[in-house]
């Protein structure tokens, strides 16, 4: 456990935390922490897990904006994601999995290609419902955390596969809580 995995792990816990409860400074505590762990992953051969951290780091971006001005300059509000679109979603992430898999393991020397792939394809797919406020953000992270716990593990990084235990446990939380906003969201609309 380097001073380095240990920083990542700090600064993206409170960005996921943060999200969980709905707050703006995910973002900018996103962008740092996933900065650092793009240097964690490369050295332990995580070549998906690089990619996505640059791909969170610019994400993030967008997202704080879309989270102050997306709705007509005035902030997003929590809302579903329509089942046809859940789908759509669904087979993407599995999509992209399986064709970067097949190229982490024809091109590089990556260690657990499709599952590195898995974990990169559906945080994607997670990231961009989370940036507009998608409710059905939370079941992706829990698939996401769901492989990645073991993944980190079987790479040494120890520290940041008990991080992503606790994002489990703070997706499963945050699903609830982004519900209830959802709802309360969808009652002042009614009223």
């Amino acid at each position: 456990m380097s001073p380095l995995e240990i920083t990542a792990n700090v600064l993206a816990g409170a960005s996921i935390l943060l999200a969980g409860r709905n707050s703006v400074h995910t973002w900018w505590t996103g962008i740092v922490g996933c900065s650092l762990f793009a240097f964690v992953f490369l050295h332990s051969r995580l070549y998906a897990d690089v990619v996505l951290q640059g791909f969170f780091v610019g994400t993030s971006v967008v997202g704080w904006w879309q989270w102050l001005h997306g709705r007509d300059g005035g902030e997003l509000p929590v809302t579903d994601l329509p089942p046809r679109q859940l789908l759509g979603q669904l087979l993407a992430g599995a999509a992209g999995a399986v064709i970067y898999g097949l190229l982490l393991r024809r091109f590089t020397n990556a260690y657990a290609p499709f599952l590195d792939s898995t974990v990169l394809a559906f945080s994607i797919v997670a990231q961009l419902l989370m940036m507009r406020r998608r409710v059905q953000n939370w079941p992706f992270w829990l698939l996401v955390n769901s492989i990645a716990v073991p993944l980190y593990f079987s790479r040494g990084l120890y520290l940041t596969s008990v991080l992503y235990a606790v994002y489990w446990v703070n997706a499963l939380v945050s699903w609830r809580h982004w519900r209830r906003l959802r709802e309360a969201t969808a009652g002042l609309a009614n009223a």
